[in-house]
């Protein structure tokens, strides 16, 4: 059923049948449900906890668990919490906490595997265009400074200039991403984020 159709049908129907038909919806879909309440009731900063709770999980499980690193629960909360549509800062704070929380994993537990470097590689892409679409880097600087404290970079300064439109990066993504992180007992280089 197409959406044009879908609307007629409703536009059809009773007050009472509405209702039943959303009360049914509701019991019968999380997703619906979910949704409904936000819509009612939006309360972004809560959601964002929520689900930057779930991404720390996957990282940082609570007790004694060992740490799954699935990033397709990571990519679901970030799309989840999208479609509830909310300000862009808020997905934005979401999008940086994936990222940092990655690069400061690899800090905690040392080298990664290849897919994992891939995927943080893309998701950090992505963040950041995000950022600049949305004019929000500068808001994130420190996020983004903490990112890079994560990461080890063999020859020295990186420096990374953030324009309006464009990144400009001296080495790729990937390149930084895959370097291993900072261990106790490794000369720490500079590092310069320049705005």
């Amino acid at each position: 059923m197409s959406k044009v159709q879908l609307k007629h049908y409703l536009q059809s129907l009773t007050q009472k049948q509405l209702i039943d038909i959303v009360m049914q919806l509701y019991d019968a879909k999380k997703d619906a449900q979910e949704w409904l309440d936000y819509y009612l009731q939006p309360d972004e900063s809560a959601k964002l906890e929520h689900y930057k709770k779930i991404i720390e999980n996957e990282f940082y499980p609570s007790g004694k668990k060992e740490p799954k690193t699935r990033f397709s629960v990571c990519r679901k909360a970030i799309s989840d919490f999208k479609k509830l549509k909310p300000r862009d800062e808020y997905l934005a704070e979401l999008m940086v906490f994936y990222v940092e929380t990655g690069c400061r994993f690899t800090f905690d537990y040392g080298d990664m595997w290849e897919q994992y470097y891939d995927c943080m590689t893309r998701n950090f892409a992505a963040t950041m265009k995000f950022l600049q679409q949305h004019k929000l880097i500068e808001r994130f600087q420190t996020n983004l400074n903490n990112i890079l404290k994560y990461l080890r970079i063999a020859d020295g300064v990186l420096k990374m200039t953030y324009k309006t439109s464009t990144m400009n990066t001296p080495i790729s993504l990937l390149d930084v991403l895959r370097l291993r992180p900072f261990g106790p007992n490794v000369h720490r280089h500079h590092y310069q984020l320049s705005a």
